[in-house]
């Protein structure tokens, strides 16, 4: 690293949360959704060094995507996996895949979405033109929470494919 990036580098941690939110408008293109000024620093830094340096290879992309594409993430830890109770039994559970054009939140088209609600499985396949569950095809998931359940749901919460955090202020 030469000497004038890292000067720029150590000269965000002089910066207030609004510049080093204006800098990363400038470097990303797009606003930052943090306010954490440790965050900001370091995504600016690896971002100014990515530039200047250059960043990944072609080929470690590609890589880096199949190998997002290939991972089932769990949404959430199971409640009790730190207070050495066994775990419980999986209620339900999403595939997520990296789709760039579509809703992050969502799974590829051709994945299947489950949970169990009061007994029953909910199983919903993505379609290209929405979602088919029990053999209809349905616009949103929010649709289907609705049907199953008989009340208004979010969708997304309901099936689990929003992240803890979002989850938290729904």
């Amino acid at each position: 690293m030469n000497r004038a990036l890292k000067t720029e580098i150590e000269s965000l941690r002089t910066m207030t949360v609004g510049q080093l939110r204006r800098k990363h408008l400038e470097l990303f293109g797009e606003e930052s959704r943090s306010n954490h000024k440790e965050f900001l620093i370091k995504r600016l830094a690896w971002r100014m060094q990515a530039v200047a340096e250059g960043g990944l290879s072609e080929r470690a992309r590609r890589r880096a995507m199949e190998i997002a594409n290939d991972a089932d993430i769990r949404i959430r830890a199971p409640k009790n996996v730190f207070a050495g109770e066994p775990l419980p039994q999986l209620t339900h559970a999403a595939v997520v895949s990296v789709d760039p054009a579509g809703d992050p939140r969502l799974p590829m088209t051709g994945a299947s979405i489950s949970r169990d609600y009061r007994g029953r499985r909910i199983s919903v396949e993505v379609r290209e033109n929405g979602f088919e569950y029990d053999g209809k095809i349905y616009k949103s998931l929010s649709s289907i929470a609705r049907e199953v359940t008989g009340t208004k749901w979010n969708g997304f919460l309901f099936f689990g494919l929003v992240p803890p955090r979002e989850a938290a202020g729904a």
